[in-house]
């Protein structure tokens, strides 16, 4: 999500760059071009006005002008008012004492509500406090099924209808249970409809006041655009929001609903799905986002979620073999299976700072099977090979490796020179902590940039940006002269 955006973004910025000085009448040029980038992403057409009157009222000042690098003091302006619009956000749940904190999730059919109820149950849990899941939404069935399958996944009691028709009462129920069996935290997964309708906002109206639930929360689906900015302005007119969890955000949405729905409603964006999995819920934070649109990466995330999926017990013996001055072939493979745990390749790279241009030059290449590729290759060396791949790997055993992985012997021997030069600098990062080493992995652009033999390799000047179409094309005749290729070395 939020590439398009950043690749237009980037462009209306870097045609600021490199002029001798700026005017006037040349940075309205280049804030027109980042208000068409903002309105094709469908940001709302009165948040872009009023997001482009403020960055422009700093950018035109005497003080940007007159700056050694106006482009750079523009970039900051934008940076500051993109999280002036998503922020300030306040991620603490304010848990009550003597009594069940009471969270009610509402939103339409579809957002990913029951599975954002186990998520935020999840989440809380791994604060140390009990918590109870309450099945109310009654107009979808298989929601009831649903959310007692991921009680059972997150071991979490969860409180269901049993004959009851009436939402309220289901509510009232799950909460006096909680209270009596001493569970802190109460989780109301409410009904949704396939559209906003009186009888919907009648009967959350009632649980509201009925209820009284601490917090509110609204799920929004990022992939429906300004339709969920509608919906949680509706939303909120009705029940006083205290925050949005918007979902799907690893989609491929344009990202116009992140950017809008706070000024429109005055309600932050809580916390963001980010996966399927039950873990992949996170804070919501508008400076990181903001720096990823900006092509800036987000350290402080990859970093945070580097120290919660990564196998500890790995790192360290991976650690104590760096110290050792050791770094293998298998080390190589064991650092890339650690950081697949991370996410797609893709999504990786655009979190690193400086990264953001490679990820745009492999732009519709497949990282992840080309890793694959490349865990082929090395799993095809014997112990040796691996330990001392430059000395030990000639011209026979290369050839050996390329049949048993199913690739052209070139790509091995791609892999062996990138990895000498790249074995080096990972034996320097050895005591440097995770944030540090994620620094300098900017420094392996031309090392690890690829995942497949090839690491590196740079593109050739065509003279023209390639289309998305021109790009499978070409990559299928690759993998057609590839295929051709391995049928005559087997005859």
């Amino acid at each position: 999500m939020f590439d398009s955006l950043s690749s237009s973004l980037s462009s209306a910025l870097n045609s600021l760059r490199g002029r001798g000085k700026l005017t006037e009448g040349n940075m309205r040029e280049g804030l027109a071009l980042v208000r068409t980038a903002l309105l094709e992403a469908d940001v709302a057409y009165d948040v872009v006005e009023a997001f482009l009157e403020r960055v422009t009222a700093e950018a035109v000042g005497e003080k940007v002008l007159a700056s050694l690098d106006p482009a750079q003091q523009l970039i900051g302006i934008v940076h500051q008012e993109l999280v002036n619009l998503m922020g300030p956000v306040d991620h603490t749940i304010h848990f009550q004492q003597g009594r069940p904190t009471v969270l009610m999730l509402c939103g339409l059919q579809g957002s990913g509500k029951t599975t954002s109820t186990a998520k935020l149950a999840k989440k809380i849990k791994q604060q140390g406090r009990g918590v109870m899941l309450v099945a109310a939404d009654l107009q979808r069935p298989a929601a009831i099924e649903q959310l007692a399958v991921l009680g059972r996944q997150l071991n979490v009691p969860v409180h269901t209808p049993d004959g009851v028709s009436d939402p309220v009462a289901v509510c009232q129920a799950g909460v006096a249970r909680a209270q009596k069996e001493g569970i802190g935290v109460v989780i109301l997964d409410t009904a949704g409809r396939l559209s906003i309708d009186e009888a919907l906002m009648a009967e959350l109206a009632k649980i509201d006041r009925t209820v009284g639930p601490d917090q509110v929360f609204l799920v929004v689906d990022a992939m429906t655009g300004q339709d969920a900015v509608s919906s949680a302005k509706a939303f909120n007119d009705a029940l006083e929001l205290d925050g949005v969890i918007m979902t799907k955000l690893d989609g491929d949405a344009r990202g116009g609903a992140a950017l809008s729905v706070k000024h429109v409603t005055g309600v932050p964006i809580k916390f963001i799905g980010t996966g399927e999995q039950i873990e992949a819920l996170e804070d919501f934070h508008p400076d990181r986002l903001a720096g990823r649109i900006l092509g800036m990466g987000d350290v402080i995330s990859l970093v945070e979620e580097a120290q919660r999926k990564f196998d500890q017990d790995e790192m360290k013996k991976q650690e104590e073999r760096l110290r050792a001055g050791e770094f293998t072939l298998e080390d190589f493979k064991n650092m890339l299976l650690q950081t697949r745990r991370l996410g797609p390749m893709g999504k990786v790279l655009g979190m690193i700072p400086g990264m953001g241009g490679i990820k745009q030059m492999l732009d519709g290449a497949d990282l992840d099977r080309d890793m694959d590729r490349l865990f082929g290759i090395i799993n095809a060396m014997t112990p040796d090979e691996r330990r001392s791949p430059a000395r030990v790997i000639d011209q026979s055993r290369r050839r050996r490796i390329a049949r048993g992985a199913g690739v052209e012997p070139q790509e091995v021997n791609d892999l062996v020179k990138q990895f000498d030069g790249m074995a080096s600098m990972m034996k320097g990062m050895s005591g440097l902590g995770v944030r540090d080493r994620m620094k300098q992995l900017q420094q392996l652009q031309s090392g690890i940039a690829n995942p497949n033999a090839r690491m590196g390799k740079p593109k050739g000047d065509t003279g023209k940006r390639l289309t998305a179409d021109e790009r499978k094309k070409q990559k299928k005749q690759r993998e057609k002269d590839a295929r051709r290729r391995r049928r005559q070395t087997r005859d």
